[in-house]
């Protein structure tokens, strides 16, 4: 399968390596680089990129951002064990909460062993809105404006002949009315739906234009006036769905049968359906998973939490983005979400530790991109329920949280490890604990 060719972006090999790397998170730093080195993963110039944590010089960064003070850097990860349809990926995760990048390590392990994740995603296709005022009859002017449907498509892609060339383009056009807000007295809403399949790209500044340049046109044809034009961040036209089934039995851990951690599973989710209390939490475990790959490889994390969330309320009330069920002695998890994603354009062209998270990732298509994102974001949730509903969502939480609690504490080398393992003995995971401990060290055995 060959990668993007005219962004520059890497062919993706056939013999993909595999995602499987036993012991990894016991190596030193250097070994791990090593090893993506070995591996063909890395060259040695993007191993420089990585030795600085991804940070691109100040002059990219005055380029990307306005009033650019400096570069604030996240810890970035490996996501190891993840096989979605068959298909291996390492899946670089910049996060700084403590056990994101070990839980969709271990979940991923646990459906790798079951047959992986299997997903698939839906075309890049993308909305722009147009808001039309003042239109005069609502009926009268969306028979205008559909009447102008090849005008609308053909000045829209006038605007952006290449994506045309590359199969994409504007494909539709839709027209919605909606109840004035205000109440009866007020103008019902008229809003054209520019349906536009953006191909590799996320689409938000083509969907602009594009949205911006047929609006003259929408309000030629129907004598309104229109305001508003922009892309929309719920893109239900471009879902990604994943889902896993795993043995009942091979759920078993804690000192636990497999049935009494399904049947937590299950209560778990079945929690998440009816409060959107829970819901809320149940799917920021989904997205710690999702935000951590999208800004590892440069997407617009604030677009996928929008649509995200807003998709999660589309039957009228707040909802989870993934559900589980038992099914013939499976447990069985399945998620769907929209995900705007785009391997071409913004911080994808110019951050060079965006352009490494993509190639580590492996993925040759958005498509394919948004199925293993899917995935990880049911990883994510799979290990977050699995705890909660057995031993409780602080047991793996404190053993990392007290690695950074020791090294605030000033711990190095191999006091920190020393001092977080003493740290969840005693069930005090402070700084003044281990400060106190640290102290201890220093001044050693009584004389």
């Amino acid at each position: 399968m060959s990668g993007v060719v005219d962004d520059g972006l890497p062919a993706v090999a056939l013999d993909m390596p595999t995602s499987r790397l036993p012991g990894f998170h016991r190596r030193s730093v250097d070994a791990r680089w090593r090893e993506l080195a070995q591996r063909g993963d890395v060259s040695p110039e993007e191993l420089r990129v990585l030795r600085a944590l991804g940070a691109p010089s100040f002059d990219i960064v005055n380029q990307m951002i306005e009033n650019a003070v400096g570069v604030f850097a996240l810890p970035l990860g490996l996501g190891l064990n993840l096989t979605v349809n068959g298909r291996d990926h390492l899946v670089p995760m910049a996060v700084e909460e403590p056990s994101v990048v070990a839980a969709v390590s271990f979940a991923a392990k646990v459906v790798r062993e079951a047959g992986g994740f299997t997903a698939d995603a839906d075309p890049s296709m993308m909305i722009g809105q147009v808001q039309l005022t003042r239109y005069g009859t609502p009926e009268v002017a969306r028979e205008r404006v559909l009447a102008g449907r090849e005008q609308l498509l053909a000045l829209a892609n006038s605007f952006h002949p290449a994506l045309q060339r590359r199969g994409g383009g504007a494909r539709d056009v839709q027209v919605r009315i909606l109840p004035a807000p205000e109440g009866p007295q007020g103008e019902p809403l008229f809003i054209v739906h520019l349906l536009v399949d953006t191909r590799e790209a996320m689409g938000a500044n083509l969907i602009n234009t594009m949205a911006e340049g047929v609006a003259p046109l929408v309000e030629q044809l129907t004598g309104g006036r229109v305001f508003v034009r922009i892309l929309s961040n719920l893109a239900d036209q471009r879902l990604a769905r994943a889902s896993c089934r795993i043995p009942v039995e091979a759920l078993a851990d804690f000192d636990l049968p497999g049935e009494a951690i399904a049947e937590g599973i299950l209560q778990a989710s079945r929690f998440a359906e009816a409060d959107p209390y829970r819901a809320a939490t149940h799917n920021k475990g989904v997205m710690n998973g999702i935000d951590a790959v999208a800004i590892a490889t440069g997407q617009d994390w604030r677009a996928i939490e929008a649509g995200a969330h807003a998709y999660a309320c589309r039957l009228g009330r707040y909802g989870p983005l993934s559900r589980w069920t038992l099914e013939q002695g499976h447990l069985v998890g399945r998620i769907e979400l929209p995900l705007a994603l785009g391997m071409v354009g913004g911080a994808t062209k110019v951050h060079p530790g965006a352009r490494l998270g993509l190639k580590l990732l492996r993925v040759s298509t958005t498509r394919e991109m948004a199925q293993v994102f899917a995935s990880v974001g049911l990883a994510q949730n799979f290990a977050a329920v699995r705890a909660l509903g057995s031993v409780g969502i602080q047991k793996g939480h404190m053993a990392l949280h007290a690695r950074c609690v020791a090294v605030t504490a000033g711990a190095r080398g191999l006091d920190v490890e020393k001092v977080a393992l003493m740290l969840v003995e005693r069930g005090s995971v402070k700084v003044e604990t281990a400060r106190e401990l640290l102290a201890s060290f220093q001044e050693g055995p009584s004389p």
